[in-house]
């Protein structure tokens, strides 16, 4: 498993010997704790539950507290699982570090994208508006979306109005430029959703470059 759990830092730049500029996105990439190991027998698939991150055990109910305290490690602040083929070879209290990763390598990230609140359908979906003069009444409105006595209803997926942002996001094979260990920083060029301080999952991934 090449996998952690890190922090969004934010945005920066990296030159390369030539020059070039590449923009880069700094992770706090763990350090990660194993606090569960799953295994078919017991829960039906495979997988292993990281822990990332220290929180006060009065920040956290008694069920969550149970667990950790069950497993015999420290308490975190954000658990997140990982599929794994062979869990025999991991172990409650075994510690991931941001070397498991190697610059070169191709990565999914997923974060939490921003939440935009309540949202129209030219925020929303880019639409067009309507004409400001000759009378027109029609700036903002997403205008007519039903049809007539056939079928007498609204299709489901149309573009409305509605709650935007604040949705779980993955983005692919992103190429991961510097692994930094000492400070456990991993840099991804380009950009990854959510904002700074934000909890982002790292998974290595088998698919090759473009």
């Amino acid at each position: 498993m090449t996998a952690i759990i890190g922090r969004k830092l934010g945005m920066t730049r990296v030159f390369e010997e030539d020059g070039t500029a590449i923009p880069v996105t700094v992770i706090e990439a763990g350090p990660c704790v194993v606090t569960r190991v799953k295994t078919t027998e017991s829960d039906g698939y495979e997988a292993v539950q990281l822990g990332y991150g220290v929180v006060r055990k009065k920040s956290l109910t008694k069920p969550v507290l149970g667990q950790f305290e069950k497993a015999g490690v420290a308490p975190r602040r954000k658990l997140s699982e990982f599929r794994v083929n062979d869990p025999g070879e991991y172990e409650v209290g075994q510690e991931i570090r941001v070397d498991v990763f190697e610059p070169g390598q191709l990565v999914d990230v997923t974060g939490w994208s921003r939440g935009r609140g309540f949202q129209g359908v030219i925020k929303r979906h880019g639409m067009s508006r309507g004409r400001e003069t000759h009378g027109n009444r029609n700036h903002r409105k997403p205008g007519s979306i039903g049809q007539s006595a056939t079928p007498a209803r609204v299709w489901k997926g149309k573009k409305l109005p509605g709650r935007m942002g604040g949705a779980r996001v993955t983005v692919k094979d992103l190429s991961i430029v510097n692994v930094d260990s000492a400070k456990n920083l991993l840099l991804v060029r380009g950009a990854i959703p959510g904002a700074s301080n934000g909890f982002v999952l790292i998974k290595g991934t088998s698919r090759t470059g473009k």
